[in-house]
């Protein structure tokens, strides 16, 4: 990434605040994100029209590689937009666990063709991940994990239970800790992801006093992952768990 100076830090910031005057919907001014509430499925124009400028511009991952859709920029600016989204009362309508957790970690692991295939929607804000690693009898143990992930050839069944998989009944993907071999502890676990749009997951919300909640059980009935899916080594899991987690 260039360096740049501050004449030129003070040009982008310039670019950037005419941009959001031009493009941010006045009738979202000030109103918090949907992402990862249920409105997010059945989303306002204006919400939608912002979520689509934003990602176009690659602006709501700013400093992600500008070839997956990110913005290509540098740390300084990507501070710069953040700083012209607060002055306008604007929030950035791409996150979630794709932005926060998954899509770094995948940016560092992944392969050329994961990397393509999804860090793209990521950056466009059109996929939602979960995260699938606790289970009801692996919280602060999380590697005595049991949920099964068997090799069927082609692609993994995958067999189990998780829990506390925060936004599933709204994720479109989850990226899931396995059990792949049972003869080991920390190097039996795999790291694979699958859709969550198949009849082999069942999500369940779990009700908080207050109402609805953003936490679920996740049960697992023959899910399949497509063998293109696995990230990293087979059995190298953990290692990505514990990155993905530092982030």
């Amino acid at each position: 990434m260039a360096d740049f100076g501050a004449t030129d830090l003070d040009a982008f910031r310039t670019e950037v605040r005419d941009w959001v005057e031009a493009n941010f919907p006045a009738a979202l001014k000030g109103k918090p994100n949907p992402m990862m509430r249920e409105e997010r499925s059945n989303p306002s124009p204006d919400q939608d029209a912002w979520r689509k400028a934003v990602g176009a511009k690659g602006w709501g991952t700013p400093t992600w590689p500008a070839e997956y859709g990110g913005g290509g920029l540098t740390p300084a600016q990507g501070r710069i937009i953040q700083q012209e989204f607060g002055r306008a009362g604007a929030y950035n309508p791409i996150g979630g666990m794709g932005v926060m957790m998954f899509g770094p970690t995948l940016l560092e692991y992944g392969t050329e063709d994961q990397k393509k295939e999804h860090i793209p929607p990521i950056c466009r804000g059109e996929i939602q991940w979960c995260q699938g690693f606790s289970e009801p009898g692996a919280g602060s143990d999380l590697a005595s994990l049991q949920t099964k992930c068997e090799d069927k050839g082609d692609h993994y069944l995958i067999n189990g239970q998780k829990i506390w998989t925060s936004g599933a009944q709204w994720a479109d993907w989850c990226f899931c800790l396995v059990r792949t071999d049972t003869s080991k502890k920390h190097e039996g676990i795999s790291f694979v992801l699958f859709t969550m749009h198949q009849p082999g997951v069942e999500v369940r919300p779990i009700p908080l006093i207050a109402g609805n909640s953003p936490f679920c059980e996740t049960f697992l009935t023959d899910a399949r992952a497509e063998k293109k899916d696995l990230v990293g080594p087979l059995n190298g899991g953990w290692t990505i768990a514990k990155r993905l987690l530092q982030h």
